[in-house]
């Protein structure tokens, strides 16, 4: 078998030039496909045979007469010369002159008719649900392009792509279990980045001002339909702008990625239609709470009124804790419409600067639709003894950050105002694909062993 199908076309280009022909009418030019034999219909002198690549899909008609016979078994790489075509039924084609095995299958495909159909399947093997499931194929085509928006849209407004340590000798930007492995080189134990945060705020001290990273994170944590251990996310930060100019930023690049991919910023996610173009919904989170009956300063009463609604806090140590579980259980599910829930207790946020009329609370805000978590962006602390109380604080806390005494450092010689976002990429392409669980729009995700 050949090594190589050099000058080929994809499919669905010289698709395009056969649906302009008239039935039965074969074009001047030759063009040649590869690509998988994915159905078979004819016998004797006639065959017809279905080439798919990732373009798309083309009927090739074999005049055997020509090809000579053709023995191929469903699944075969083949690669095809002759001319784009219809047939006489006004199917576009492409009538073949010659026909070149390039690789053999040795294992029968699923059912061709009915495609990859068993979900666990679908994960463990994903190149048979790639070859076998069309939907698939598209889902991560659209994965692409939404990054390459993000992409576009960030470099387009003056931000530098950089790449910051995923091995890290202290893990920070977030409250949760790292992956711990150990460096030989330097005979000392380091750990896989839960964020890319205190890296990049160090290049805003660098005078780099506007700065992004695109990138896997890993948060040694549970699965769920939107937690995977190892996940993608783009961070940025943006010196001389606070949370408020973040905001306007996130609905602004929501909405021209939703664009670029979909031509459109209406999408269908979790059996609801929302529209993610701007402006977003904003929500205190006081206010949100209240709605539903659960804003009190008071933890034992505010573990009475969960515990009212059936809600088990036996696990939660703390006000902060309940407010948590509160807001996870009746706030989080509730907000539907795009929205922006925004100032959030200190005792939740610790690491965002206070808003000017409430100590209690800072300036952060998460970002939901359809009951799902986006991203999380605050107003960056920028006064090292600040921070260096901040972190001093959490150390003792049950999954909070250990410190980072460089970074202090890094602060002391001066961070400008500074608005900082986190977005989880596949998250937003999960709405943007109108799937329901984020295994569906990660090409290989974790799963417990056979």
């Amino acid at each position: 078998m050949p090594k190589r199908f050099p000058d080929r076309s994809f499919v669905a280009d010289v698709r395009a030039e056969a649906e302009r022909l008239e039935p039965g009418q074969e074009a001047g030019e030759t063009r040649r496909l590869a690509g998988r034999v994915m159905a078979r219909r004819g016998h004797g002198k006639l065959v017809f045979l279905d080439l798919v690549d990732r373009s798309g899909r083309i009927q090739l008609l074999c005049d055997t007469s020509r090809t000579g016979e053709i023995d191929l078994d469903l699944g075969d790489v083949v690669g095809a010369e002759g001319m784009p075509a219809q047939s006489r039924r006004g199917e576009p084609s492409l009538a073949v002159a010659r026909l070149e095995l390039l690789a053999k299958i040795r294992t029968p495909l699923p059912d061709t008719f009915h495609g990859l159909t068993d979900v666990e399947q679908r994960y463990r093997r994903r190149y048979l649900d790639l070859l076998m499931n069309e939907e698939t194929r598209a889902d991560f085509e659209l994965r692409t392009r939404v990054v390459t928006a993000i992409r576009g849209y960030l470099d387009g407004e003056g931000f530098l792509e950089v790449e910051t340590p995923i091995l890290q000798p202290r893990y920070g930007g977030g409250f949760a279990e790292p992956f711990v492995t150990h460096y030989n080189a330097l005979d000392t134990d380091y750990y896989l980045r839960i964020a890319t945060e205190l890296y990049l705020k160090r290049l805003i001290v660098g005078g780099l001002e506007r700065v992004y990273e695109l990138g896997k994170d890993f948060r040694n944590e549970g699965t769920s339909y939107k937690h995977q251990p190892e996940f993608t996310m783009v961070e940025w930060y943006e010196a001389y702008a606070d949370y408020r100019d973040t905001m306007a930023r996130m609905e602004e690049l929501v909405a021209h990625v939703a664009r670029e991919v979909l031509g459109r910023t209406d999408v269908e996610y979790r059996g609801h239609r929302v529209d993610l173009g701007r402006p977003w919904r904003r929500l205190p989170l006081v206010d949100a709470l209240a709605e539903h009956g659960l804003w009190t300063r008071d933890a034992d009463e505010l573990r009475r009124r969960l515990g009212d609604r059936d809600v088990d806090t036996s696990r939660d140590r703390s006000w902060a804790d309940l407010v948590d579980h509160a807001l996870t259980s009746f706030v989080e599910p509730s907000l539907v419409e795009p929205t922006i829930l925004h100032d959030y207790p200190v005792e939740l946020s610790p690491f965002a600067r206070a808003t000017d009329d409430d100590p209690q609370l800072v300036e952060r805000f998460e970002f939901y639709v359809g009951g799902t978590e986006l991203g999380n962006a605050f107003s960056e602390i920028n006064d090292p003894d600040e921070q260096a109380a901040r972190f001093e604080e959490q150390s003792g806390e049950e999954g909070g950050e250990p410190g980072d005494p460089d970074f202090v450092e890094a602060l002391r010689y001066g961070m400008p105002p500074t608005g900082g976002l986190g977005l989880g990429i596949d998250r937003l392409v999960m709405v943007l694909a109108g799937r329901d669980t984020i295994r569906d729009v990660v090409l290989f995700p974790a799963l417990r062993p056979r």
